[in-house]
């Protein structure tokens, strides 16, 4: 039971989120008599985290229930589906951008919700795990193997940020952008995509041998990266003050997502390593 008689706004949606994540089934909210606005609030928190419903509402209560049975929640799907999540909304970033097409770039914005969720429905599931040896029996995996989806969730979770940045920047674009620029930034993102990738797949692997060989590869792949971005900020400085600014922040960005990419290649080598 919370007592939200003097939480509002951003503070009480944290208390739900926190409680969720922490593993409550049955939320109880009571105040003296909760408002409208805090109503609407909890709603907004509720509709946000996968499983939750409001079971019963009154004057000065309102229930909140897990519907979903935690045994039945795969991590390994909720990261599956993060990877593709965040792919995509990078993807659709990147061309929003080249095209300047700004209900794309909307269309991105709004997906950062979805994976949001998602990333709560493994911190949930990893904290159930860090609670109990069962719970990590229950989905099949050793507790160490939940710690290396859930900071490779982490790190999913940001590449989606970075894709919700750059649709954000598209939206200040207006005027068509250097072709040459365009085509380098795509490449960028190509070679960004593909450290990602093969961090994932190094991640899902049950091989530790390619496990590692993947990793590896990812890794090399960032460092070619870094290289490539210097030459693109030799180019922008031809551009005006405003857009080589922009344009250095989506790069930054697509750079900041391989790096992403790099560290779950670190955690797919740590799960590949042998353990004594």
């Amino acid at each position: 039971t919370l007592d939200i008689a003097d939480l509002t706004g951003q503070a009480l949606r944290r208390a739900v989120t926190t409680m969720y994540v922490s593993g409550f089934d049955v939320i109880e909210l009571e105040g003296a008599e909760i408002t409208t606005e805090q109503r609407s609030t909890i709603r907004d928190a509720v509709q946000s985290l996968v499983g939750l419903e409001v079971l019963e509402e009154t004057r000065d209560r309102v229930v909140v229930q897990d519907l979903l049975d935690s045994s039945e929640l795969s991590i390994h799907n909720a990261v599956t589906r993060m990877r593709l999540i965040s792919l995509s909304m990078l993807d659709d970033a990147i061309t929003a951008l080249a095209e300047r097409d700004h209900e794309l770039a909307r269309d991105v914005i709004g997906r950062d919700d979805d994976l949001d969720r998602l990333w709560l429905v493994v911190s949930r599931i990893f904290r159930a795990t860090l609670r109990t040896p069962k719970a990590a029996e229950e989905l099949g995996l050793p507790r160490e193997e939940c710690f290396d989806y859930h900071s490779s969730a982490r790190q999913l979770e940001r590449i989606g940020d970075h894709a919700t940045k750059i649709a954000h920047l598209t939206l200040n674009i207006d005027e068509p952008l250097p072709d040459e620029v365009v085509d380098a930034v795509r490449d960028l993102h190509g070679d960004a995509v593909d450290v990602i990738d093969a961090a994932m797949d190094a991640l899902f692997d049950d091989d530790t041998d390619a496990a590692t060989r993947r990793a590896n590869e990812a890794r090399t792949g960032v460092r070619a990266i870094d290289e490539r971005v210097r030459s693109i900020d030799e180019r922008l400085r031809d551009l005006d003050p405003t857009r080589a600014q922009l344009l250095g922040l989506v790069v930054d960005s697509v750079l900041r997502s391989a790096d992403y990419g790099g560290n779950i290649a670190e955690t797919a080598l740590q799960k590949a390593a042998p353990t004594p």
